[in-house]
């Protein structure tokens, strides 16, 4: 049986980890996660540069009764949420703006609940002027990234670095053209999913988030 291209989560982020070590030991490096599945990678990635971890909170925005059908996304980062919406699923699902509207609420509300989760009284890392390096498990549209790099720019921070295991080549290359760096050592020809760069792709859970970003205040 063919191997994954990595074991789980944490050894993809020790790969990354080698590709972004020109980041380590700086004072002016932050690492961002986008959790749940991001958040294991991006620990090894944090550790292994010496830079702090914190998250960036995003929801995507499903079409209702296709919700893996992203028609948009949420993130929030420090003081900003940023909505970003794909216009041509919202087109083509026939969505009107009230019911884009009461999504993004929901989503907005389930956002809000998983910030205190997992961050608690913590305040936000500060990110202007610093190099961010956001991390997720995988690309697949890219939605959920996008959106995160939206409200990452807000902070001005003084360079954006995407970093993901595996990702679909032409998401990979979209949003290459939207930040400074892209980093994605696995882009399969026949990619169909993330899981499949991975042997073990179980779920994260907010438990172990909450371990990985450590005490909450």
């Amino acid at each position: 049986m063919r191997r994954a291209p990595y074991a789980d989560r944490r050894r993809a982020g020790d790969v990354l980890a080698g590709e972004l070590s020109d980041y380590a030991n700086r004072d002016d490096v932050v690492v961002l996660a986008l959790p749940r599945g991001g958040v294991p990678v991006a620990a090894r990635i944090a550790a292994a540069l010496n830079a702090p971890l914190d998250v960036a909170l995003v929801r995507k925005l499903g079409l209702p009764r296709h919700a893996e059908l992203a028609m948009g996304a949420i993130a929030s980062v420090g003081n900003s949420l940023e909505v970003v919406r794909n216009d041509e699923v919202v087109y083509r699902g026939g969505v009107s703006k009230a019911t884009f509207d009461q999504v993004r609420e929901r989503e907005t509300a389930e956002l809000r609940r998983r910030e205190i989760a997992y961050r608690g009284d913590r305040p936000a890392v500060l990110l202007g002027g610093r190099v961010v390096i956001l991390v997720d498990d995988g690309l697949a549209t890219g939605s959920t990234m996008r959106a995160a790099i939206a409200a990452v720019r807000r902070q001005q921070p003084r360079e954006i670095v995407v970093a993901v295991p595996i990702g679909a080549a032409s998401t990979c290359t979209e949003l290459d053209m939207q930040v400074d760096t892209v980093v994605c050592p696995c882009t399969p020809t026949d990619f169909r999913a993330v899981g499949q760069g991975y042997d073990d792709f179980s779920q994260t859970t907010d438990d172990e988030v909450r371990r990985l970003l450590g005490p909450r205040g």
